[in-house]
């Protein structure tokens, strides 16, 4: 075992080794792995994603690297974004609360304030593209978009989560109960259970449910926010979030059922009572002898002559 455990470790690294050996942060090396510019492949030992040394040489060998890696993960938040984009930082929000610019991150500053970040090569594109002009140059933001902060619209959580199962089932590849699983975690767990009835289904879930972006301690109220960031919550979305996961369930049940106990790992059924004795039933109320094993033997023999001296009729 540990012979393999050693032959693993030199063809392939664990992500914090991989980041180093690629020069990234290490959350400039997970948002690589989530947009699919680093292939992972799993641990033999369950202990999560690695990457091989073919693709650490695959990424070297490129003509601008590291700094095109770089480049293609770095993000920005409101402030840096507007001056890419040349808008007011006032402009940049509306047009990403009314979803026209999707955050890849998020993070919760000291003030329990969320700050959105966003890929700065896809705010580039954005601005560069002539018909998104009217956005950005007109003297006023557009009557729909006006509407919608109007009505208090905020599209960025709802957005970034359909970006992050995205990433997630990406990453789970052809395994259907981790693509499953995927999903499951953006729901609450009141609507997991409706979908998937079965207990055992629930907890092999739970146990290929991947991890999501952790925000303080579990409990805390940054965690709390977070959490309520990472559960959809508008009906429409969360239904089709449900939609989704049975339809993946279909898949795993059907290509993979979820283990169960053997029967010798069941617990043992609970022997049945003995029956009570025939005397005992055939006795009036209040005529009935104790237990056998609470009165002394000739109990029973002694009732049985007064039973037996009573007039019939």
């Amino acid at each position: 075992m540990s012979g393999t455990s050693t032959q693993s470790d030199r063809l392939s690294w664990a992500p914090s080794r991989a980041a180093r050996e690629l020069g990234l942060k290490r959350g400039e090396f997970d948002l690589a792995v989530n947009l699919g510019l680093i292939r992972t492949v799993p641990d033999e030992g369950g202990g999560g994603r690695r990457v091989t040394r073919a693709e650490i040489e695959r990424l070297r060998a490129g003509d601008a690297f590291p700094d095109d890696l770089r480049r293609r993960v770095a993000t920005v938040g409101t402030t840096e974004g507007a001056e890419l984009m040349d808008v007011a930082p006032s402009r940049f929000t509306s047009l990403a609360r009314h979803g026209l610019l999707i955050p890849v991150r998020f993070y919760l500053n000291r003030y329990r304030t969320v700050v959105w970040l966003y890929l700065a090569e896809e705010l580039e594109q954005f601005a560069a593209e002539k018909s998104n002009a009217p956005l950005l140059t007109g003297a006023r933001t557009p009557p729909e978009i006006r509407e919608g902060q109007k009505a208090g619209l905020d599209r960025r959580p709802r957005n970034w989560r359909g970006r992050h199962v995205g990433f997630l089932t990406r990453q789970a590849g052809d395994d259907p109960w981790a693509r499953a699983a995927a999903v499951a975690c953006f729901l609450d767990p009141a609507d997991v259970a409706d979908v998937v009835g079965d207990p055992y289904e629930r907890a092999h879930l739970d146990r290929c449910r991947p991890r999501l972006p952790a925000h303080g301690a579990p409990g805390t109220p940054a965690a709390d926010l977070a959490e309520t960031l990472m559960t959809a919550s508008e009906p429409d979305e969360a239904a089709w979030f449900r939609a989704d996961l049975a339809h993946t369930m279909e898949t795993a049940r059907r290509q993979r059922p979820a283990p169960r106990p053997t029967p010798q790992q069941a617990p043992a059924p609970t022997p049945p009572s003995a029956p009570e004795p025939l005397a005992a039933r055939l006795a009036p109320p209040g005529d009935r002898p104790a237990p056998l094993d609470h009165a002394p033997a000739h109990g029973l023999l002694a009732w049985l002559r007064r039973r037996s001296r009573r007039p019939v009729g």
